[in-house]
This record gives C-alpha cells, structure tokens and sequence, in this order.
C-alpha cells in the first residue's frame, strides 16, 4: 500500500516522475548507463539541464536580463552566498523575520554588514506575518521567507511594497502559486519541498544586481563564475536535476503554476474547513497569515494528539507530526499531494472525532 506521505521534506513525487526516475536509474534513455554514473559533461546531460532550465522559465515567465542556477549546498548555503554577493561592505539590508529559516539567514548576513529587521513576527509566535514594515532607503535589499514551514505563517503580497530589490526564500512554495519574477531581484528554493529531491538548489537572479559588492568573492561562491560556467561550474548534483526536469516537465502538462495553485487551494480549503468546524481540533494560525502548502493544526486537549497519530498511521497517514520545536500536527500539502490523500486524512479527523464521542 502506498503510504499517504505528509511530511515536510523532502516531499513526495508524483506516481509518473517517480517511475521514469527509477527507470532511468537502470538505464538513462537506453544508453546502458544509469543517470548516477553519466557525465556532467556528456551532451546527454547537458541536454537535461538545458531543459529543466528552459522549463522553468516557461513556467515561471522568467523574464530577460535573469539567470537560473542549480546549485548544491541546500538554501542555508544560499544564508552566506546572497549578502556576500548583494551586501556592499560598510553596507545594510532589510529582513522580515517571519520564523527560523529567516533568523537563519539573518545570522549569516550579520557577518557580512547591518541587518535591518523591519518587520517581526515574534510577538505572535510567528503564527501572523507583520503588517507593518519600513525598509531603510540605504537598504541593498530585502529579504523575505514566503512561507515559514516550522510555526507556518505565510508572507502576504505587503511585502512586495518596496523600491529596494526583493530577496525571496521560497524553498517550501516555489511554482505552488503565480508570481511576478520581475518583483524579484533573487530568488531561491531548495527544492525538495515542492520540486525534487534533496541535494539541488534553484536560484533566479537578476543579471545587474551582481559584481556591486566591491569585495573578492571566492570563485566557488561567486554567482557570475556559476552563471558563466551554465551550472557546471563544479560536478552539479545530476540525478536532482534530472528529477526536477521531470518534476516541471509533469507540472508543465498539469496546466502550468495557474493549474496548480487552483488544485492547492482547493486541498488547502478542504483541510482547513475540516480543522475549523471539527471540535477536537484548531488551528493556530491567523486566517489571513495560513499557508497552502504546510497546514499546521493541534487538538484542543493536547493529551489525544498521539492517539490521533496512531489512528491516521492505520490509515495509512504519515509524516503529520509536528515540528519538534512547536509540537501538534502539520500536514504539507505540496505540488504533488494528490486531493484523495487529502481527502483521507480529514476523514481520519471525523472519524477519530467520532470514536472520542
């Protein structure tokens, strides 16, 4: 029985990547040759990346004047790599600290010049994004978190109201909902909550932003050096790339990031309207701040919450626990989470409910 997989990350697949994956494990495109051992180098590859480079940029309608990168090292590389590459020495950027994976990246720009928080979510707990912010005029950029997944607020459209580039962490709802890349000054995801495996990371960066920094950036931590090298500047992670190929290749035929964000909604809508009219459980997230990839739900008398994991888990339901930081539930409700998974877990919810009577 296939599991209903709600974890976190890294994320399910849908049914046909993971097939032709798997296939071409043993045998990439009837070379004799698994994707694990063919070269970077190979016009075999090289036609891969080219692809799923050109198939984001269709999906996304990244404009001229951008590049995309794969690149290792997870987003927390990415925590060093942007103020090294956008913050001027003696100068500032602006954040919006919406939860631990933007407290993250703050720690390491503070390495490399002044960081602004103009805008916190702490006093919520980070279940409300801020509504109030100012960035600084002096500011090289702003960064954000478009969706929190620990505590799992998610960053409305206000914080695209500024005249300073935009930095986008948007590891955990990339290609999820339509957005306008020309906001953007860089964006970044690692990709193995929505788009793939583990082990690669998607930058899009705009083109002019780079080389202002009037620091020596080491050539392995230099975005012009990757983007001149085509992502091949060092072995890149080939089987993630070939995964996320497919991965946009399967989104592409779905109907695009417009298909896409409707099916989201609609699963989003369906769990929410379930943890709000049930009894037993709540969810502690403003209205306005919830997240449509990672709902986040506890139980009103918190010592059922591991009986009602036992129940979902013979159901066939997983990965709902809880960050270890917070506790209670969290299901993440990616790209590729099929409605009926959603489907089965509000059915654990009434039916539980009903056995506690």
């Amino acid at each position: 029985m296939r599991l209903h997989n709600f974890a976190a990350g890294s994320a399910i697949l849908p049914g046909e990547v993971f097939t032709e994956s798997a296939q071409a494990v043993q045998n990439f495109n009837d070379m004799g040759l698994s994707i694990l051992e063919i070269s970077h180098r190979s016009p075999k590859f090289e036609k891969v990346i080219h692809e799923a480079e050109s198939l984001l940029r269709e999906l996304l309608s990244v404009p001229q004047g951008y590049s995309i990168l794969f690149m290792g090292g997870g987003a927390s590389l990415q925590f060093t790599l942007i103020p090294l590459s956008l913050l001027p020495i003696g100068g500032a950027a602006a954040f919006g600290e919406s939860g631990i994976w933007a407290k993250k990246a703050i720690e390491q720009a503070l390495h490399y010049g002044h960081v602004d928080v103009v805008a916190t979510g702490k006093d919520t707990k980070f279940t409300a994004v801020p509504t109030d912010h100012a960035v600084p005029a002096n500011a090289s950029y702003l960064h954000i978190t478009t969706n929190n997944i620990i505590f799992v607020a998610h960053n409305l459209k206000f914080f695209l109201i500024t005249n300073v580039p935009i930095v986008a962490d948007m590891s955990s709802d990339i290609l999820s909902y339509e957005i306008d890349v020309a906001k953007y000054g860089l964006i970044y995801a690692g990709a193995q909550k929505n788009i793939r495996p583990a082990g690669v990371t998607v930058v899009i960066v705009k083109d002019d932003l780079l080389g202002k920094t009037n620091r020596v950036i080491p050539a392995m931590l230099d975005y012009k050096e990757h983007i001149k090298a085509g992502s091949l500047y060092n072995t890149p992670p080939v089987f993630d790339i070939y995964v996320l190929m497919l991965t946009l290749a399967w989104l592409q035929k779905l109907g695009g990031v417009k298909e896409v964000e409707k099916l989201n909604k609609k699963k989003a809508e369906i769990l929410y309207e379930q943890i709000d009219s049930n009894p037993l459980f709540y969810g502690p997230v403003s209205p306005e701040s919830r997240s449509e990839m990672n709902v986040v739900f506890r139980m009103n008398d918190e010592s059922l919450e591991p009986a009602f994991l036992s129940f979902a888990k013979e159901r066939g339901i997983i990965g709902i626990n809880g960050h270890r930081s917070v506790g209670g539930f969290q299901a993440s409700i990616y790209n590729a989470m099929p409605i009926e998974s959603v489907a089965v877990l509000t059915q654990a919810m009434k039916d539980f409910t009903d056995e506690i009577g």
